[in-house]
């Protein structure tokens, strides 16, 4: 029997588990067992129904993907996003509404963003516009999909109710790919969202850095300011696996073909010799890795029936789809048009 599940990831970044515990209630709601699917994501009854437990992230993410097929719904984390209360975001949200406008609030949002979830570093880059670009530690980019749509419909949300205003970003770019046209979140956004992109970035008008938060309490704000630098500074430093580095490299480059070793290297500020070094330190080659995040995103895309079989191969950088036929029998004893009727 082959295993068709991805890879643990190395690292293990926690986060507060909003979404998980949505997931959750909506899975029960729906009627599924939820035994089998905490089971596969590794995660328990208690961790989940215990609301002040931190999840591990990579858990999170397998429990939202399960339970997205399971339901049927495979937007689950957008519209999560949508009835998620923000108070449950906890400290993060409080610093943020008691800021005095929303270019603070979004500083103290990439500052202290940590604390709500490990696997997300984002950054504010100010000037022209306001954008938010946001890297990920710990966590292969490419299975962070439905935690991805959550958080960014979870942080528009926050915007528009701190302001009164329907705040719209000017432009969305996201990393992860989705087949045909994702009108809801385009809506809700009131902007034009373009996957497969090389970065992941929120971008406002820069007009948005001064509109006043209708909560503000400058009192309030630097006694929580205070306490966030405090429990910023207790919180130990997560590195993720240096693999899952590799991965996030990888992935927007396979549909380009640039996906190789001296390239990884380049863009990641290192030589190609320390980059088969550090490989070689987790037991791990090059070619290992480009060929298991194959197999992960190839298994990713087959639920998604939008997307052709020859979609996916050009998705995961093969010129012919019958290499990549070739590549998934190899990987998993079936082809692709078996396993994904099978699922």
């Amino acid at each position: 029997m082959h295993d068709l599940e991805p890879k643990r990831l190395g690292a293990i970044p926690t986060a507060v588990g909003t979404a998980t515990r949505l997931a959750y209630e909506r899975a029960q709601a729906a009627g599924i067992e939820l035994e089998p699917l905490l089971k596969k994501a590794a995660l328990s009854r208690q961790e989940v129904e215990e609301v002040d437990a931190r999840l591990s992230v990579p858990c999170q993410i397998r429990f939202l993907d399960l339970a997205a097929s399971a339901i049927h719904d495979e937007f689950l984390g957008f519209h999560l996003g949508q009835v998620a209360d923000l108070r449950k975001v906890g400290l993060l949200y409080y610093v943020a509404a008691s800021s005095d406008t929303l270019g603070e609030a979004l500083r103290r949002i990439v500052r202290y963003g940590s604390m709500a979830n490990e696997a997300v570093s984002p950054k504010y880059v100010g000037g022209k516009d306001v954008r938010i670009v946001i890297t990920h530690v710990g966590v292969a980019r490419h299975l962070y999909v439905h935690q991805m749509e959550f958080g960014l419909t979870v942080l528009i949300r926050l915007l528009r109710k701190l302001s009164g205003f329907p705040v719209e970003p000017s432009r969305l770019r996201l990393i992860h790919h989705r087949a045909g046209v994702f009108s809801d979140f385009a809506a809700f956004l009131r902007c034009d969202v373009e996957f497969g992109a090389t970065v992941d970035e929120v971008v406002f008008p820069a007009s948005i850095a001064d509109i006043p938060v209708v909560s503000a309490d400058p009192y309030l704000n630097k006694l929580l300011v205070a306490i966030c630098e405090e429990a910023l500074s207790r919180r130990l430093t997560k590195r993720g696996a240096f693999r899952s580095v590799v991965e996030n490299a990888i992935a927007p480059l396979l549909p380009h073909g640039n996906a190789h070793a001296s390239e990884i290297a380049r863009r990641c500020g290192w030589s190609q010799r320390t980059l088969v070094r550090r490989l070689m330190s987790e037991s791990l080659t090059f070619s290992e890795v480009l060929n298991d995040l194959r197999r992960d995103l190839a298994m990713q895309y087959l639920t998604d029936h939008g997307l052709s079989i020859s979609q996916i191969a050009w998705l995961l950088g093969y010129h012919e789809v019958s290499a990549f036929t070739n590549a998934f029998k190899r990987w998993t004893g079936r082809t692709p048009r078996e396993a994904r009727f099978a699922a």
